[in-house]
């Protein structure tokens, strides 16, 4: 396995398991009770853990597919909790979220930094380490 290969596997475990610690801090620590949208993030994250973890045990570079796969619907989720909570047009027309509503906003750092944009940025991280490791797989099997 390449070492590019084994640096961005290293950055998919690096990026969930902070998103996992922050989520965690954030509802167990600060009190924040997550709102429906957000178990959805946490479902589609904490898994990356376990299964980064695992790749980087065994050097499988073959589970980029998988992560690929839950990163793009976790960005996809949280890019549409993070429109509701930011844009006029989806707040209004967002679906009720059970208890907490999700187009609360527990912090707004600068403006525009949401816990669900802090998990759109690691999905998207997570996202384009698991492509650079399916290219690299791919030139790999060309050579």
């Amino acid at each position: 396995m390449k070492k590019k290969t084994e640096n961005a596997l290293l950055g998919i475990f690096g990026l969930s398991l902070i998103a996992t610690l922050g989520s965690l801090y954030f509802s167990e620590i600060r009190g924040f009770e997550p709102c429906e949208m957000c178990w959805y993030q946490r479902i589609l994250m904490y898994p990356l853990v376990v299964i980064a973890g695992v790749a980087i045990y065994q050097k499988n570079g073959q589970i980029a597919l998988t992560t690929l796969v839950f990163s793009t619907i976790g960005a996809l989720t949280s890019g549409y909790h993070y429109a509701i909570q930011k844009i006029d047009f989806f707040g209004e027309r967002a679906p009720e979220c059970g208890l907490v509503s999700c187009t609360g906003e527990y912090i707004n750092y600068l403006g525009f930094i949401t816990i669900p944009f802090l998990a759109l940025v690691a999905f998207l991280g997570i996202a384009v380490l698991s492509f650079i490791i399916l290219k690299d797989i791919k030139e790999e099997k060309a050579s």
